[in-house]
């Protein structure tokens, strides 16, 4: 079974920053693409950052500019370095990977989230 864990999550003023990170855990072979995505109240998960394997980075429009994603493949862990973070940022933070375990399957992985909250 493979685990994703979100940490780093908290309270912000705006304009400050937060590094989220999500480690992976399990019978893992070998770890694809990883994201992140968030999700605001009322509203629908969205698509935040992405990282191949090859450190290969995509970021959403909204947080290009201000959101760093990276990875550390030894570790098997994402990050996501948010500065300049808006009021709009307020969202939980879910991980998201693509995983091949040790018994060849491939699964899309999700952690369980991580609150940040940015306020004024």
């Amino acid at each position: 079974q493979v685990q994703l864990v979100e940490s780093g999550g908290g309270l912000v003023q705006a304009g400050g920053s937060l590094r989220l990170s999500c480690a992976t855990s399990g019978s893992i072979l070998r770890i694809g693409d990883m994201g992140w995505y968030r999700q605001a109240p009322g509203k629908q998960r969205e698509w935040v950052a992405a990282i191949t394997s090859g450190g290969s980075t995509k970021y959403a429009d909204s947080v290009k500019g201000r959101f760093t994603i990276s990875r550390d493949n030894t570790k098997n862990t994402v990050y996501l370095q948010m500065n300049s973070l808006k009021l709009e940022d307020t969202a939980v933070y879910f991980c998201n990977a693509d995983v091949l375990s040790t018994t060849r399957s491939r699964t899309s992985v999700w952690g369980q989230g991580t609150q940040v909250t940015v306020s004024s």
